[in-house]
Parts: C-alpha cells; sequence; structure tokens
C-alpha cells in the first residue's frame, strides 16, 4: 500500500491527532471505567506502575503518569484504603512513601493484565501474520521516537574525591537496599586516594540523580570494581544507569584496567539486567560481602551489547 508522505507540521499534527481520536475509541479509553472494570484509567494506570516498581515513590510515580501531585494523592489514597497499596515511609527521605502492592493489589493487576490482553488479541485476530508484525514494529518506532524526545540526558561529572553531593547519595543507597557493610565519610575520601579509583555524579536538569565508584581490585590483575552504583527514583528512566557506567567503563579503559567486577544481588532485577545487557558474565565470588548473591565481571577489549545498538 503507497504511504501517504507527511511534509509540513500541520499535515504532522493533524495526522498525530487523527489517529489519537481513532485508538482511544477503538481501546475504550473514553469509557468512565478501563476496560469496564472498577477502576479508571488512571487508577488502573498507577496499580500497575506500582506493581511494576516495587517501592516506587510518589514522585517518581507522579513523573511516570504525568498528572499533578493533588489528582495523584487521591488515586493513592483510594487504593490505600481499599486494601490494594501499602505506603511505608522512606527511610531515605520521610517525606516520601514506598508504595508496594498488597496480595489483593496483586491480584487485581493480574486481572486488569487478562481483560487488556484479551482485549488486544482480539483486535489483533482479523489481521494476517505479517500485517500483526507490522503493527507491532511501526508501534515500537513510535515508543522509541518519542521517549528519546521527551528523555532529559544526564550530565555526568567525574571527581578525584569525595564530595557531599556524593556522600549524600551514598547514602540514600545504603538506605535503599538496606546495605549492611557501610562506608563512613572517612573510609570513602581513604579509598578515593588509592591508584584506579574515581567517583561519577550524574545531574539530570541540574539535579544530583545518582552514582558510581570504581576502585582497585588488587586480589585480580589490571582489574577494578565497581561499587554503589545508584539512581534516585525521580531519575530513573532518563538513561542515567547506563550513562554512568559509560563513563566508568571509559576512564577504567584509559587507566589501562582490562577488567571490571561487581557483585549485587539476584533480587535487584534491574540491575541484573543493566549489567548482563553491557555484557557482564556472572564469575566466582572474588570478596567476602555478606549481602551480595551474585558476581559479575566484563572484558573491557568487548564493548557492551547495549552500547552497540
Amino acid at each position: 500500500m503507497p504511504q501517504k508522505i507527511v511534509k509540513t507540521a500541520t499535515d504532522q499534527i493533524n495526522a498525530i491527532r487523527a489517529f489519537n481520536r481513532f485508538y482511544t475509541a477503538r481501546l475504550g479509553l473514553l469509557r468512565k471505567r478501563h476496560l469496564d472494570g472498577r477502576f479508571s484509567l488512571t487508577e488502573a494506570r498507577a496499580l500497575f506502575e506500582i506493581g511494576s516498581r516495587p517501592g516506587v515513590t510518589a514522585t517518581s510515580l507522579r513523573s511516570a503518569l504525568g498528572i499533578d501531585n493533588g489528582y495523584l494523592s487521591r488515586v493513592i489514597a483510594l487504593h490505600v484504603r481499599a486494601g490494594l497499596v501499602r505506603a511505608a515511609a522512606s527511610r531515605a527521605d520521610a517525606r516520601e512513601k514506598l508504595l508496594t502492592l498488597t496480595a489483593a493489589g496483586r491480584r487485581a493487576v493480574a486481572q486488569l493484565d487478562a481483560q487488556s490482553a484479551r482485549q488486544i488479541d482480539e483486535m489483533l485476530a482479523p489481521l494476517a501474520a505479517d500485517a500483526r508484525a507490522d503493527l507491532a514494529s511501526a508501534l515500537e518506532s513510535v515508543h522509541a521516537l518519542l521517549a528519546r524526545a521527551a528523555r532529559p540526558r544526564p550530565r555526568i561529572e567525574r571527581f578525584a574525591q569525595a564530595n557531599r553531593v556524593a556522600l549524600a547519595l551514598l547514602e540514600e543507597y545504603y538506605e535503599s537496599i538496606d546495605v549492611v557493610k557501610r562506608d563512613d565519610a572517612r573510609s570513602v575520601r581513604r579509598m578515593m586516594r588509592e591508584p584506579h579509583t574515581a567517583l561519577w555524579l550524574a545531574y539530570v536538569d541540574g539535579k544530583p540523580a545518582g552514582c558510581v565508584m570504581l576502585r582497585p581490585l588488587p586480589q585480580r590483575a589490571a582489574a577494578g570494581e565497581c561499587k554503589r552504583l545508584y539512581v534516585r527514583p525521580s531519575a530513573r528512566g532518563c538513561g542515567v544507569a547506563a550513562a554512568l557506567m559509560d563513563a566508568l567503563e571509559d576512564w577504567a579503559r584509559a587507566e589501562g584496567l582490562r577488567w571490571v567486577y561487581l557483585d549485587t544481588m539476584r533480587t535487584l532485577t534491574p540491575a541484573v539486567a543493566l549489567y548482563t545487557a553491557r555484557s557482564y558474565q556472572p564469575c566466582p565470588r572474588y570478596n567476602d560481602n555478606p549481602q551480595a548473591t551474585m558476581f559479575m565481571r566484563k572484558s573491557l577489549a568487548q564493548r557492551s551489547r547495549a552500547t552497540l545498538r
């Protein structure tokens, strides 16, 4: 089928508006209750986001959903009263609440997922296999283009000494995953005086967003250890972790290191997925960290799969 070439800005705007009118009606997004169930679309989406990111803060949720604070507070309060969401005070920031689904909330999300999958399957049923593949590919392209345009780019700075901002981020990191073996300010500053040691801070919209450290690993030849990779909840989804790891690995190569090691916990699935995408491979235990359940390393001779894409 020949495709119309959209040239002018007005044509582009009109094409997107026409598609918006089509899909909002086609998916039933204008109805009072999403999927003809008990929740509005916003209420259902909030449950889905909390289920996808247990421990998410209201600030991060508001950023993901793009709604005002008052409306989101009412939605969260509704779910808490219904016994679907549990809100616990954050030890890193007493002003924030960490949101997780209760067992009833998980059941509600599973039901929503099943209803949504059935709706989409019915919509795709009349299409031939190649048409379904074309549709999915086109939507992936739309998603990637709009997400890239909306995402603020992180700014990365390397420091030879730990400053007040870095120490505050490290403390947030310790609290976020309840780290047992913690480095106090004195030990961090002592660590920063070692060769092949550096610290990177990430900024998003001018605000501190995350950190990572590299320290030498004397028991391994030409190797360093990645430590304390942390991204603030409000900055997640902006590519901060990848940008920090890019900076760390590039600097390690320039320093003549051949390997980067790290430890993590298998339960930190987003972190494990990030490291795996960057070509880190499982390796034997190399330290006595009592909380670590997974050990990985990367040869700096190879570029990450994530970087090559």
